[in-house]
């Protein structure tokens, strides 16, 4: 017998929440009627992480009814593969593993992906509409927008964990939820923490340059959120505050200082890097150490989603047109 008294934190793995999405996945496939959608990757660069999520999208593909191609390219000749691909009736979705030039030219790349086959949510109109809480393409509300695949997979392991409130409206469920999160990149940290608020949070933004808060105000009375800066304030005032805490920071000598957390707080971390310590267990109820299967499953769900917005206009819309993002 061990003299270490047993911990009353709960580890949920990403593997045990993507089998219940896989299964509306595969309802929605199975609804189509039509050939499996053909998701076409572009790898334009040398980062081993790109490549293995890329071999891991196209296992999960093929496991699960979907078509998948991989295409090499040298970064000069990206641009060209991408527009390729927009021309291509056969292909019904693009992913591109960035980052390929690290820099202004990467965010060109993510506006020239025909916005109908754009699986990851970076075209100007969906990023448009999630920074505008606006959830739907068309006056119908038959056309779902598309949300980018990291920030709406911590959505999904929140609305798992029971962590959105059913019993309050759609748009509304995280009302009385303290978010932090520890992450402000354009590409994941930014978009999740105006979703979250979008949804009812009041959430903490946190970086090396400061804290932001972002909110729909008092009494979330506001159609979309609003950022406010927290100038002077630190992780030892707002993470004591917070139920759930959310990590994505890519460094591995990173580590959250958990003895700033909330008894009882539910920690995520989306990063590659394992961002929380064993410790994290002393004081957290849930905690969630890694999202990478999830991931995938959206970006399967995305596709799914953008298969049945072009074609709504010919058949019903199937499964997921049920108003959740």
């Amino acid at each position: 017998m061990s003299d270490q008294p047993e911990t009353s934190c709960k580890t949920v793995l990403a593997g045990t929440i993507a089998k219940g999405l896989l299964a509306e996945v595969k309802q929605g496939l199975s609804e189509l009627n039509a050939k499996p959608p053909h998701l076409y990757g572009i790898l334009a660069n040398d980062d081993p992480a790109a490549k293995v999520y890329a071999d891991w999208t196209g296992k999960t593909c093929k496991e699960n009814g979907f078509e998948y191609t991989l295409r090499t390219v040298a970064k000069d000749d990206a641009e060209e593969a991408i527009i390729a691909a927009n021309q291509d009736d056969s292909i019904d979705g693009i992913i591109v593993y960035y980052p390929i030039f690290n820099n202004r030219q990467d965010q060109y790349l993510q506006q020239i992906v025909d916005v109908r086959k754009d699986v990851e949510g970076l075209s100007h109109q969906y990023i448009f509409n999630m920074y505008q809480n606006i959830r739907f393409l068309d006056d119908k509300h038959l056309q779902k927008s598309i949300l980018p695949c990291t920030p709406l997979a911590v959505i999904k392991i929140l609305e798992y964990l029971h962590i959105y409130n059913t019993i309050l409206p759609y748009g509304n469920r995280l009302f009385g939820r303290t978010i932090c999160v520890v992450n402000r990149s354009e590409v994941v940290g930014r978009p999740l923490a105006a979703l979250l608020a979008n949804d009812g949070a009041s959430v903490f933004s946190v970086d090396i340059t400061g804290i932001e808060q972002f909110t729909r105000g008092a009494g979330i009375r506001k159609r979309k959120h609003e950022v406010v800066e927290k100038e002077g304030m630190t992780l030892d005032e707002c993470v004591p505050l917070c139920d759930v805490v959310i990590t994505g920071v890519p460094g591995h000598k990173y580590k959250f200082p958990s003895h700033l957390l909330k008894e009882g707080a539910v920690c995520i971390n989306f990063s590659s890097e394992k961002n929380f310590g064993p410790e994290v267990k002393e004081r957290a109820s849930i905690y969630v150490p890694a999202i990478g299967k999830v991931t995938i499953v959206i970006l399967l769900r995305n596709l799914l989603r953008i298969v049945q917005n072009n074609r709504s206009q010919k058949v019903p819309t199937p499964a997921l047109a049920n108003g959740e993002p």
